[in-house]
């Protein structure tokens, strides 16, 4: 019996992931809401598989994915989110993920995901691989997006959910003077002049 380990910081969620894995034979043997408890708790039992959600509090989920990726023993992770495949699976990718499935779609689509994660395939949207396919946003501003790192986006995606520089900095353990300077590198790379057309362009691009 496969061994599955949850991370979401959704209650209804995990729950829901919980009772669809158990009815298909799959072990959850723990679950967590955070990216820091999430690090220690997975050291600590080796799941088969990992269900990262990587919009998490305290660590993001695409730091969270690095560390996993540089652990001595090799876990195999799979992506369960509401984030743009289009700006988020490539990075996932890159990040050391074997497979990445949007909240959106059919719940037996996660089963398909989760069954060849296991036997050692990669499950990725493919259109997700491509940005020319993509219908959110324009071509330039995806090209644009290229040039934010991971950390820059899920600060970005932070300010677009209307969160407070205290409130994000508290939320993944920065300081204020970080996320401030976290903005303005985004408001460079993105050639935005104001928070409220880096929030605006991050609604185009499916990140809220």
């Amino acid at each position: 019996m496969n061994s599955v380990f949850i991370i979401d910081d959704h209650p209804v969620i995990r729950l829901a992931i919980r009772m669809l894995l158990e009815h298909e034979g799959y072990k959850v043997v723990g679950e967590t809401d955070n990216g820091c408890d999430a690090i220690q708790m997975v050291r600590e039992c080796l799941p088969d598989l990992i269900i990262l959600d990587i919009s998490i509090p305290k660590l993001d989920g695409l730091e969270v994915l690095c560390r996993f990726n540089a652990m001595s023993t090799p876990m195999k992770t799979l992506i369960l989110t509401a984030q743009s495949p289009t700006l988020f699976a490539t990075r996932c990718m890159r990040s050391g993920a074997d497979g990445y499935v949007c909240k959106e779609g059919d719940l037996s689509e996660l089963i398909s995901a989760i069954r060849a994660v296991l036997s050692g395939y990669n499950y990725f949207p493919s259109q997700a691989l491509n940005a020319s396919n993509a219908e959110e946003g324009s071509n330039e501003e995806l090209e644009l997006f290229k040039s934010v790192n991971d950390r820059e986006l899920m600060v970005l995606q932070l300010f677009a959910q209307g969160r407070t520089n205290k409130e994000i900095a508290k939320g993944m353990f920065l300081s204020n003077k970080t996320v401030s300077t976290y903005k303005k590198r985004l408001m460079q790379k993105l050639k935005a002049k104001s928070l409220v057309e880096l929030i605006e362009m991050a609604k185009r691009n499916a990140l809220v």
